[in-house]
């Protein structure tokens, strides 16, 4: 949930910006493969190609999406087919790739992981996309590449090329993997919100894994060790050592080489006391400062203005309407 509000946060910040991206965690609990959540799959393998493919990116995530380990690079490369309009490739060798790559051969495909032949139309679900790739052919060669939407079978929209990426959380994971942190590599910078609070949620969520894996059945059926699918804590604490780091939480766990402070205060919790609010206002202006509230809803604003013409006082309104993006009221008191 904290991750999801600081997201929304330099989304706010930064409209529009398109390299901003959201790493979830895609099992609800270890070796419970059947509850993966496929649109956190998707979600994973979208950042994890991104990254690959040598973006720079902005990357917000949380300990429980910290804790599976991914394909590597290199895994990840050779399992990744990038399609192009106009070059030849024969439907029997999609056929043949889809189904090695693990997906699942549909009437008409409804989710990731599946893929359609119709003629000289091939339907693709790719687990880094949120929608699906219609590739029609003409003779050997692409015609054109577009995405639809499945229910309505509508055109979104078309492009010169694609990537067919496999379920990043299931077999590359078990033929080849690493750390997230390994995968993004040494020399991207982490903003570090508590290391506590990471290395403990780590910890708890190794001793359930492994819990889970005493009581699993391995008579009949290998499963992977807890270490072939997760991040032991000691891998956080070794590998985050390799990266340049900035903490800006509740606590501070390496020895800086150097600090920046803010001579400021949190808001106070005024939890809809309404007199007080109007006391800390008029104190603060009394002390010079200039008091602003933003909202992203107009009718916060309207109704701020009726409390306080109800209660009087010596709190008033000048409206800026500050237009820092579009639907943001920026009024002074």
């Amino acid at each position: 949930e904290a991750a999801a509000y600081f997201l929304n946060d330099l989304e706010q910040l930064y409209p529009g910006e398109s390299q901003v991206l959201f790493y979830p965690a895609s099992y609800r609990a270890p070796y419970q493969l059947e509850e993966t959540d496929n649109a956190n799959v998707v979600a994973r393998a979208e950042v994890l190609e991104k990254i690959n493919n040598g973006r720079n990116c902005w990357v917000i995530t949380y300990p429980q999406a910290l804790f599976e380990r991914v394909p590597t690079q290199k895994r990840l490369t050779e399992n990744t087919m990038r399609v192009e309009r106009n070059k030849k490739y024969s439907i029997d060798f999609f056929n043949e790739l889809l189904m090695e790559y693990g997906f699942e051969r549909v009437d008409f495909v409804y989710e990731p992981g599946q893929f359609s032949i119709r003629g000289g139309i091939v339907d693709i679900f790719s687990f880094s996309n949120d929608h699906p790739f219609r590739v029609e052919f003409f003779g050997d060669e692409v015609d054109s590449i577009r995405t639809f939407d499945p229910v309505s079978q509508l055109s979104i929209s078309t492009h010169t090329h694609f990537s067919i990426v496999p379920n990043v959380q299931k077999q590359l994971v078990l033929d080849g993997n690493g750390t997230f942190l390994e995968f993004i590599g040494k020399h991207t910078t982490i903003w570090l919100a508590s290391h506590e609070m990471v290395e403990k949620a780590l910890e708890k969520d190794y001793e359930k894994a492994v819990a889970t894996y005493d009581k699993l059945n391995k008579d009949t059926i290998r499963h992977s060790l807890p270490s072939e699918l997760y991040m032991h804590p000691a891998d956080w604490k070794t590998q985050l050592k390799q990266c340049s780091t900035i903490e800006f939480g509740p606590d501070y766990h390496f020895k800086a080489t150097s600090v920046i402070s803010f001579n400021i205060q949190p808001q106070p919790a005024f939890n809809k006391d309404f007199e007080l609010l109007k006391t800390d206002l008029i104190q603060r202006k009394n002390q010079g400062s200039t008091n602003l509230i933003f909202s992203n809803q107009p009718k916060q604003i309207e109704r701020l203005y009726q409390i306080f013409e109800d209660i009087g006082g010596e709190v008033e309104f000048v409206p800026m309407n500050i237009a820092l993006h579009e639907g943001f009221i920026a009024p002074e008191l």
